[in-house]
């Protein structure tokens, strides 16, 4: 069955991962996303090793692990997009494009006659998403936007680590590039936005997305808590500021999480702990209480789980309906029955290995789901294939553009 995009063609001259993750959702909704690189080098990603994909012998191969995970389901096409031959021929594939992702810096696109203003002269349909830092006005726009930068500059990293006062205290951004990650699904939906007003209006339009504006959106409730109040949050490690008790806790082997949600749920934890009262106790009945006077409450909680292994309270507190878990390894993630049991890694065929593994998409569609029809491309993999069937080009013609260096 044909995935829900597969009408839709998307010309991907995006790099990193904030725009190729777009692609790749788009990509893996049937959208056909043919991915424009540099000759001889590509996506900066492609050299972001180690590690490296190995083949069936166990040796590395030149392919990174951080390209393979936001680039399935593309058509990689090289093109010097420096040159007016290559020039005309992203504008060639623009006019039969429904979509253009890119995250050049600002402007940077319009010295090649590539910019949105150039292109829907030749496409007036065309979905225009221009990922950058600092988006398209404004005292920064001119600057280069990286993903640590912004968790830094968008107040991530302000909430994010221990406290100052503690052992090991200071900012700490998030494991993962979250904030380009974050920028990718907010493209997806402006650019899915923008499809079904085009399906009404004929219309296409420009989307101007920032990863600033993006990080500083998901600050979320820790948003809300300075605007309401006019103070800043604090770091508080792995403790929440609204909600109390929802942090780690050491436990006889390690740790594990506590995510109590309710005043209920803390009753039962006290109840299995063997400290009823604590749930009576004015100081902690209820959330608002727990919050007011938390500094009280951990360490009388963190005595409680230590003379339990990680395993022991999590029996127990599931079976209580308590909220809690364990701390996993990444390794351990992917050994979790449950993350098993919903398919969450998947092996694709691959022309330099006999299986690449990669992380499946977690969208489940009952009608148009999800397809995994081809493994991240090798470099200029499908150059010749797109400019004869997308763009007609005979083998002669490419044989000239390829002897001329353009793509």
């Amino acid at each position: 069955m044909a995935g829900a995009l597969s009408h839709i063609r998307v010309l991907d001259l995006s790099r990193i991962l904030a725009g190729p993750w777009a692609g790749q959702m788009l990509a893996d909704l049937g959208a056909d996303v043919i991915k424009v690189e540099r000759p001889g080098a590509g996506d900066d990603t492609r050299s972001w090793g180690p590690p490296w994909l190995k083949d069936e012998h166990g040796e590395e191969t030149a392919v990174a692990a951080y390209f393979l995970c936001a680039n399935r389901n593309k058509r990689s096409v090289t093109i010097d997009i420096t040159r007016p031959e290559g020039q005309r021929l992203v504008r060639e594939l623009a006019a039969v494009s429904d979509v253009v992702l890119e995250n050049f810096k600002l402007g940077g696109l319009a010295q090649y006659g590539l910019d949105y203003e150039s292109l829907k002269t030749v496409n007036p349909r065309l979905i225009y998403c221009s990922i950058t830092g600092f988006g398209q006005d404004g005292p920064y726009a001119p600057r280069a936007g990286y993903d640590f930068l912004i968790q830094g500059l968008g107040g991530l990293m302000s909430i994010t680590g221990r406290p100052d006062s503690d052992d090991g205290g200071g900012p700490m951004k998030v494991g993962v590039a979250l904030t380009d990650i974050l920028t990718g699904l907010y493209a997806t939906n402006a650019v899915l936005a923008a499809l079904a007003w085009r399906d009404r209006s004929g219309e296409g339009q420009f989307i101007d997305l920032a990863l600033l504006d993006v990080q500083v959106a998901c600050l979320a409730n820790q948003a809300m808590n300075y605007l309401a109040t006019g103070q800043s949050p604090s770091r508080l490690g792995n403790a929440h500021p609204n909600i109390v008790p929802y942090q780690d806790f050491p436990t006889a082997d390690g740790y594990m999480i506590l995510a109590i949600g309710n005043d209920a749920q803390f009753a039962r934890f006290c109840a299995e702990a063997g400290q009823p009262a604590l749930a009576a106790d004015p100081r902690f009945a209820t959330n608002a209480a727990r919050v007011k006077n938390r500094t009280v409450l951990i360490p009388l909680l963190k005595k409680l789980t230590v003379d339990r292994t990680t395993a022991e309270w999590i029996a127990a507190l599931e079976a209580r309906s308590v909220p809690c878990g364990p701390i996993n390894s990444i390794a351990d993630v992917f050994a979790d029955p449950q993350v098993q049991a919903r398919s969450l890694k998947v092996e694709m065929a691959h022309p330099l290995a006999r299986t690449v593994p990669l992380v499946a998409n977690p969208m489940r569609l009952s009608a148009t789901p999800v397809e995994y029809r081809q493994p991240p491309p090798l470099l200029g993999e499908h150059t010749d294939e797109v400019l004869t069937q997308t763009l007609g080009l005979d083998s002669g013609a490419i044989g000239l553009l390829r002897a001329d260096g353009v793509i």
